[in-house]
């Protein structure tokens, strides 16, 4: 992931997994070259949608390395972004409307609740602490990061495995984003003048939270410090963001990581690509920001990836912490025209090395639910 976004690489092309004949928009942002068969046995395959796959797959790569024997299992807790398998829904209700089954496969529901991907990771690394999956639609995940953050700041837990998965690249489910008429017909170019909506996007992104302590006493390689989480409800529109909403979860955000809104460096924006949504975050950052918005570096890393729904503020807290870690801010790709409503250095195009302090991670979701994550370099 890291070589991608400091490349620039963009992953959106025609939609390949199907036939898209049917639906208004056909490209997405979809998983190249991947075979279940090649990380699962077929009776595992058996119980898991394409969202629990990827969830598995990006907690063997966090976890990768960690001594988990050395934390009690009750000790050891699973928070993740509510995501449904949308592909084993999309395929059943194929199965049953289109084709007339009689009977539909026994482990559907399983494989289709919203909370599957956080059992399966209990399950498969045996941890006895609080697992649940948090619901607030492209928030969801950024919101599991700031809960499982804030259990191992109270002592509740030592280690959580936390972030999020989506996997709704399907028939069904995109015929009804084209209703929403959001989505762009070629590419995700946020803050950019001539920018025409949203690309939907699949994958995980995971984080392992574990006390400061714990980690140096291993000496765990920390690839960054989880700062500060805010969240709020713009308690207004279902599907129109609020400025003020927005801003005040940054605050929160801000306040709860104990610093200044002029020691923050970069913000990894919500960034959808849609003219409302850009032209409202930027409203948000003059607000919170004032004097420093200017110097900010600001960039939407959905234009690589793009809108991974309910695994959206996952991936992108692996990507800011990734640009921390490192020292370079992704870039804002297909950026092409300058918007006087979005009048902030957005980083365009190509990634821009820089030594980041504090970065701030933005998730803003229909039914107006904000959730905002503070992340800082290792010290």
């Amino acid at each position: 992931m890291r070589d991608g976004l400091r490349e620039g690489r963009c992953g959106i092309a025609p939609i390949a997994s199907f036939d898209p004949a049917r639906l208004t928009v056909k490209v997405a942002a979809e998983v190249d070259d991947f075979v279940p068969e090649a990380h699962f046995d077929r009776r595992k395959l058996l119980m898991l949608d394409r969202v629990s796959q990827f969830a598995l797959l990006a907690a063997r790569e966090a976890l990768s390395g960690i001594d988990r024997g050395r934390t009690a299992p009750g000790r050891c807790g699973v928070v993740m972004g509510a995501s449904l398998g949308q592909t084993t829904i999309d395929q059943t209700y194929h199965a049953l409307y289109a084709e007339n089954a009689a009977r539909l496969p026994p482990l559907t529901i399983p494989r289709t609740m919203p909370n599957a991907p956080a059992s399966h990771i209990a399950m498969e690394f045996g941890f006895q602490g609080p697992c649940f999956a948090t619901a607030s639609a492209c928030a969801s995940s950024a919101h599991a990061i700031g809960l499982a953050g804030q259990m191992v700041a109270s002592g509740m837990l030592d280690l959580v495995v936390c972030g999020g998965s989506d996997a709704s690249i399907c028939l069904g489910y995109l015929k009804a984003w084209d209703g929403l008429r959001v989505l762009s017909p070629d590419a995700c170019r946020p803050f950019s003048r001539d920018r025409t909506g949203l690309v939907i996007g699949e994958g995980a992104g995971v984080l392992v939270l574990e006390a400061w302590d714990a980690a140096r006493a291993r000496e765990a390689p920390v690839h960054g410090e989880f700062l500060g989480f805010g969240m709020n409800a713009d308690a207004g529109d279902l599907t129109a963001p609020s400025s003020e909403g927005a801003a005040a979860a940054m605050r929160a955000a801000v306040d709860d990581a104990g610093i200044s809104p002029g020691l923050v460096d970069y913000v990894n924006a919500h960034g959808t690509g849609t003219r409302l949504n850009d032209s409202t975050e930027t409203k948000a950052l003059h607000a919170v920001f004032g004097a420093h918005a200017p110097a900010l570096a600001i960039s939407s890393t959905k234009s690589l990836h793009g809108h991974c729904l309910n695994a959206a503020g996952g991936i992108e807290a692996v990507a800011t912490v990734l640009a921390l870690r490192d020292g370079f801010v992704p870039p804002t790709s297909g950026y092409r025209e300058p918007d006087p409503d979005c009048d902030l250095d957005c980083v365009p195009n190509e990634a821009r090395d820089l030594n980041i302090g504090i970065a701030l991670s933005n998730s803003f979701a229909f039914g107006g639910l904000n959730a905002v994550l503070a992340f800082g370099r290792t010290p």
